[in-house]
């Protein structure tokens, strides 16, 4: 087979895996977000818009709270833990959140949701609107 076949092939391969590497560093770390010079990652981003577009009319901005929910990123819960409460809700005495299973604008980004709450948690990520970083 010509080299000039089998070269992009092999580039294609290896910047994947490099991407599959990077992630699973992240993960294996406990860090959802990446955050390079003060911008944020694609995912970081994303759940930065969907936090604000569904969670923070009661989490309040930035998830620090309001009079109506608590405040996330003064105790962030595990991964698994914020997965179950987003999808089937949580019950704690009179105050009732609402399960987003069914949600086409939060299920399938808890995961990102996640990553902003974890970065401004841990501090990592000051108030507002985070720049991107570019792909």
């Amino acid at each position: 087979m010509p080299l000039w076949l089998v070269l992009p092939s092999v580039v294609i391969f290896t910047v994947g895996a490099g991407f599959a590497a990077s992630s699973q560093a992240e993960l294996a770390s406990g860090k959802f977000y990446e955050i390079v010079d003060g911008k944020v990652d694609a995912r970081t981003y994303n759940g930065f818009r969907r936090y604000h577009g569904s969670c923070n009319h009661c989490h309040g901005p930035d998830g620090m709270g309001s009079t109506f929910a608590s405040a996330l990123v003064d105790r962030l819960p595990g991964i698994e833990v914020f997965r179950r409460s987003v999808r089937d809700g949580v019950r704690s005495g009179p105050s009732v959140m609402k399960g987003f299973a069914d949600d086409p604008n939060v299920a399938p980004y808890i995961d990102d949701i996640y990553a902003y709450l974890q970065a401004r948690a841990d501090g990592a990520l000051g108030r507002g609107r985070p720049e991107r970083l570019e792909p």
